[in-house]
């Protein structure tokens, strides 16, 4: 193993990364049997944002209008999420919550949280601050350099 502290970093969000996938999907189900992780990640941005529009969570979260459509129908029929006129904008379809799918999603939010305290309960405040405070950093870093434009030279 490399001891190149960029590596390691990479290292160790690659497991991170691998283990929130597999814990998301054992919480979407807790949601609904139905439900898979890329859902659960919808429900809890219509939850976030409510009145949001299908096209504007398309574009959030970097899928097609198509995908987003046929996943928000499907939340839908599970009685999750539900789409209301928009007076002002006949084409518009706001979405949110419907009072089971808020009921489930924080039965499901407080399950992930008691987790998370559960695994970080050996760390000190000051550890927990710092980790918070420096993966705060990495995520404005990683969107500064996504927004960065290339070298042309």
């Amino acid at each position: 193993m490399s001891d190149d502290p960029v590596l390691r970093v990479e290292r160790e969000l690659g497991l991170f990364l691998r283990r929130a996938r597999a814990a998301s999907a054992g919480l979407a189900r807790t949601v609904h049997p139905d439900l898979d992780s890329s859902a659960y990640l919808l429900l809890a941005t219509v939850a976030r944002t409510p009145g949001t529009r299908t096209s504007d969570l398309a574009d959030l979260l970097g899928v097609g209008r198509g995908t987003m459509s046929r996943q928000v129908t499907r939340l839908e029929r599970l009685g999750l999420v539900t789409r209301t006129a928009d007076p002002r904008d006949s084409r518009s379809q706001p979405l949110t919550l419907t009072e089971e799918g808020a009921r489930r999603l924080a039965r499901a939010r407080t399950g992930r949280q008691e987790y998370m305290r559960r695994s970080l309960d050996g760390w000190r405040v000051e550890e927990l601050t710092q980790l918070a405070d420096l993966l705060a950093r990495l995520n404005a870093d990683l969107v500064a350099d996504v927004e960065r434009p290339a070298d042309t030279a």
